[in-house]
């Protein structure tokens, strides 16, 4: 079918929840590259929104799914799965040891997961008062209602009131905003070490060490967001590992299973101990296929080295858009690894994206200043030398 014909049924048929969507129809994918339905080329520099962290049609991420596919795509949660286990096993490691791991299919799930299992902590311990739970403004954290109500983003909230109670919001890299809204009730401080949705803006080193001391002092659980940040995308393959923090609860989606839908909540041990049986559950979370897929892409980060080769082409990323910067083409530039966003001088960043999709180019934008990008972690310089060149193109028309 021709891309005509797919807008048209879609439009007799899906839901407009995604408004006036680009015009590509996306039919394959190779590496860094994916492919239209006319079988024009696109470099993708922004992975399905940080998840396809081996590019697209990994050999070895291909042959796990087939492999599992051919064995055994589901059984229920009741009995045991190897890859399951093996993967909880992996991300306990990762970890440095002592967690428990919850398996979902998305990042908003994995969060209520986090969000009930701080909530069930207190309420075991006899603390039912204990039940409010701080989070950022503008931070995100997923489209379900309690996760929307835990976004610090009153534009995803607009029209699903009565919201689940329970939530308060402070500004990031403010440490009194935190203080004012601590109170007796407070179970849990939620954050996200750099906030994606927003234009990527990073909290300071100070600051989560900072939250990380008032939850030990006063008995208070920090759970770590890293939906987007996780699994490689700024160069530790937890975002949390690079700030000298460490949560009680952190989650995981998005890059995990390198476009197979898979979520995690990890949680040391003496929080995870709150979910008895019965008090949590999912059908389709921690699938053999799923996992299977987790564990191919973990062992392709590990063995090709690419969390290091994420730091050294984000550096090289970062060095040329700031050579931009000095040059008085774009505004200030915001990165870490391979999680990079930079402001345009003008308020031109859905052109700007739609422009360099002309050029073959995907990124993404925050409202009208923010360009977006988030590469594969298996990008080259030369990729990033050659979307540099497209950009340094649009001086004098949009930028």
């Amino acid at each position: 079918m021709d891309l005509k014909n797919i807008a048209q049924l879609d439009k007799n048929n899906y839901m407009n929840t995604f408004g006036a969507r680009t015009q590509l129809c996306v039919s394959h994918g190779k590496g860094m590259f994916v492919y239209d339905t006319d079988g024009k080329e696109y470099m993708d520099l922004f992975a399905g929104i940080a998840v396809s962290a081996l590019g697209h049609a990994h050999p070895d991420l291909v042959k796990t799914i087939a492999n599992q596919a051919e064995k055994i795509i589901h059984c229920s949660n009741l009995y045991y799965n190897e890859p399951q286990t093996k993967l909880a096993e992996k991300l306990n490691n990762l970890a440095g040891g002592g967690h428990k791991v919850f398996f979902a299919n998305s990042g908003a799930e994995a969060n209520e997961a986090a969000i009930k299992l701080a909530r069930a902590y207190f309420h075991k311990k006899d603390m039912p008062w204990k039940n409010e739970i701080i989070t950022m403004k503008n931070s995100f954290h997923g489209r379900t209602l309690t996760t929307i109500t835990a976004t610090g983003q009153p534009k995803y909230q607009k029209y699903f009131s009565p919201l689940t109670p329970g939530f308060k919001y402070a500004e990031i890299n403010n440490i009194e905003s935190v203080e004012n809204e601590l109170s007796e009730n407070t179970c849990a401080i939620m954050l996200e070490i750099i906030q994606g949705e927003s234009g990527v803006h990073a909290l300071e080193e100070e600051f989560l060490k900072a939250v990380r001391n008032i939850c030990h002092l006063k008995n208070i659980l920090l759970i770590v967001d890293e939906v987007q940040t996780g699994i490689g995308r700024t160069g530790d393959m937890f975002a949390y590992q690079g700030t000298g923090i460490e949560p009680d609860i952190f989650t995981l989606a998005k890059a995990l299973g390198g476009g197979v839908p898979i979520g995690a909540a990890c949680a040391k041990d003496f929080v995870a101990e709150a979910f008895a049986p019965g008090d949590h559950g999912t059908t389709f979370g921690g699938n053999p296929l799923a996992c299977a897929a987790a564990l191919a892409v973990l062992e392709v980060i590990e063995r090709d080295g690419l969390l290091e080769k994420c730091k050294e082409t984000g550096a090289h990323f970062s060095k040329k858009l700031n050579e931009l910067v000095s040059a008085g083409l774009i505004g200030a530039v915001r990165a870490s690894g391979l999680m990079i966003g930079f402001d345009l001088k003008n308020p031109s960043a859905p052109e700007v994206k739609n422009r360099l999709m002309e050029l073959g180019f995907l990124v993404g934008n925050v409202g009208l200043n923010t360009v977006r990008v988030l590469p594969p972690l298996v990008a080259e310089k030369e990729h990033i030398d050659k979307f540099i060149e497209a950009l340094k193109s649009l001086e004098g028309d949009l930028l």
